[in-house]
Parts: C-alpha cells; structure tokens; sequence
C-alpha cells in the first residue's frame, strides 16, 4: 500500500505541467508551438521571459522534492525514493499532456534535494559551470546527471548510486535528440541577451 501512494503521490506532482500552465498564464500562448516544443524552463525561457522561465524552473524543481520529502517523512526513506523516481515519470510522461512531458532535469534536481540536498547543490554548481562555459543547457544537464552517482558514491551514500543512475538514464534517454546535435555542432545555445 505504501508502494502505491508512493508511486501515485509521486507521478500526480511530478505531472502538474508547470511550463505549459505559467506561459498561458502570462499570456505567452502554449510553450509546445515554440523552439523544441517541450514545456521545461528551458523552451520557457525562448519566449524572451525569464522571470517565467526561472519560476518554471523552482516549480518543476519543487514538484520533485516534495513527494520525496512526504514520503520520507510520512513512510520511509525508500518510500521517498520511490516517490522521486515516479515524479520523474510523471514530468516526463504527464498523462494530461497525453505523455508528452519534459525532459526531467529540473524535476531531477528536486528528488536530488530532496533525497540528499549536498547531491542537489553539487548538481546546481556543475550545470552552472557548464551553462555558463560552454552556454547549453543540455550539455550542462548532460554532463551533470552522468556524474551524480558517482557524487553520491563519493559523499557516502551507496543507496543513491542506483536511483541515480536512473534518473541519469532517463535524462539521456530524454535528450537523445540534444546529443545528436552536440555531436553535429548544431545545438542551440543559450540566448543570455533576452529581456523580460
């Protein structure tokens, strides 16, 4: 039973479309009809909105550590991880988006917070430092998912290496398309002169 309203309580957060909801909201239209189509902050952020492309961001960061929070406090710690790992499912494939969800980074840096926070902080200071070198965002979630299991290895914390590792397959699996345009050269950088 606990299993179940891990996975429920889990997928139903993970699956609020956040991106989709802030940009109709803000009067921007549907954020699936622009760049890559996808509703995570980063498409949110090609609408020239930055304040909605970061709220985005917190939110679908949220949307992850709190049922892993619940579920940790309220059953147990694998609970919680069971429950991060279907809110992962939920971004990805959100059955009122007719599974066409996200691609999970943001939402993996919330389970990530909420499972181990000195993992998200890790996590956060890669992307930045990737983002801010090379200016793609995929390049930077990328590389940044690769590494966390062997952070949580590191840090001391065997039982996360697996769902970490999940969560990193998932986000590759996710970017396929990205990582055959790094490859071609062709990835779209990071537009920093945007105002909103």
């Amino acid at each position: 039973m606990i299993l179940f309203f891990a996975v429920l309580i889990g997928y139903v957060c993970g699956s609020i479309p956040f991106g989709l909801l802030l940009t109709k909201a803000a009067g921007l239209g549907d954020v699936r009809s622009i760049g890559s189509g996808n509703i995570g902050a980063t498409n949110v952020l090609r609408t020239g909105n930055k304040k909605i492309a970061a709220l985005t961001l917190f939110l679908d960061g949220l949307k992850g550590a709190v049922p892993v929070l619940l579920l940790t406090h309220f059953a147990t710690p694998q609970a919680g991880m069971i429950a991060g790992l279907a809110a992962m499912v939920g971004h990805i494939f959100p059955v009122w988006l007719d599974f066409k969800g996200g691609k999970g980074v943001a939402t993996s840096l919330g389970v990530l917070f909420g499972l181990f926070w000195p993992l998200g902080l890790i996590f956060i200071a890669l992307w930045l430092a990737l983002a801010f070198a090379f200016r793609m965002s995929s390049l930077a979630g990328l590389a940044s998912s690769a590494l966390t299991p062997l952070w949580a290895y590191l840090l001391g914390r065997p039982d996360l290496v697996l769902p970490t590792a999940l969560i990193a397959i998932a986000i590759w699996i996710m970017h396929r398309a990205n990582i055959g345009r790094l490859i071609k050269g062709e990835e779209p950088k990071i537009d920093l002169q945007k105002r909103a």
